[in-house]
């Protein structure tokens, strides 16, 4: 199945923000339901571990992505590890209840923030999860050569795959985030309108998701992305993690003395 480059509705810059929110609420809700990233846990804290960051930096954060969860893994070390949710259009009432749920572990950076152009005073390992796929090759290698710039570690991990099997399952992942609407906090009555009468937001999330699916990177077209970064001294691991649920799609580079792919 060869890689596409369709648009996803809820990141064109014309889809009404409050509706893209419904759609970065529901996505927050599911993340936080299934717990679908926890077990790449191990691989970052590694990475963390390799580079002695602090702080981490995640971008296309969305409605907070799963780091409410994950962030309880990784805080037994480093101690002191401060998570900064960023976007292009950003979710600010999602971040700020994931920010209040974790104590204040997480924080959010109220501006828009283009993957490819980093603030400098973002600084910490890069993270995206389910966001990397929504750009064409071109601009996703600028993303990690943004990081390799900065001298910045960056972790990539997917869900989503160009398969069938995935595609299917995007069906059911989408009933179930329909029949869960009602218990995504905080409650809006807009919510049930565009997903219940007018049901905007279930078909969006099953445009885009199954778009995801088509667009996702395999990893060895991420080799071959990596391959052509002016990068001489980083760490590349790049594989599928199988886990019990989904298989994760993962790319992880760091600075090192001795550069590798693996």
């Amino acid at each position: 199945m060869r890689r596409v480059q369709f648009i996803e509705i809820h990141e064109q810059p014309w889809f009404p923000s409050s509706l893209r929110d419904g759609v970065t609420d529901a996505l927050q809700f599911g993340f936080h339901l299934l717990k679908a990233y926890v077990p790449i846990a191990p691989l970052l804290q590694t990475a963390l571990n390799s580079t002695g960051s602090r702080s981490i930096v995640d971008l296309g954060s969305g409605g907070g992505g799963p780091w409410l969860d994950l962030s309880r893994k990784l805080q037994e070390e480093p101690p002191g590890l401060q998570i900064w949710l960023t976007d292009k259009y950003p979710n600010l009432g999602a971040m700020q209840n994931v920010g209040r749920a974790s104590e204040n572990h997480i924080r959010f950076y109220p501006g828009s923030v283009d993957a490819m152009n980093v603030p400098r005073e973002l600084a910490g390992f890069r993270t995206m999860f389910t966001s990397f796929h929504h750009f064409p090759p071109e601009e996703a290698r600028a993303i990690l050569q943004n990081a390799v710039d900065a001298g910045e570690g960056i972790g990539i991990f997917e869900t989503t795959r160009r398969a069938s099997s995935t595609i299917g399952l995007m069906f059911v992942w989408i009933l179930l985030l329909v029949v869960c609407t009602l218990w995504i906090r905080p409650f809006h009555w807009s919510r049930l309108l565009w997903t219940y009468l007018v049901p905007i937001i279930p078909l969006v999330l099953l445009f885009d998701g199954v778009v995801s699916c088509l667009r996702t990177y395999r990893p060895e077209e991420l080799r071959d992305m990596v391959e052509q970064l002016r990068a001489s001294k980083y760490q590349w691991e790049i594989g599928e993690l199988s886990t019990g649920k989904v298989p994760i799609t993962y790319l992880i580079g760091y600075p090192s003395a001795r550069p590798s792919i693996r």
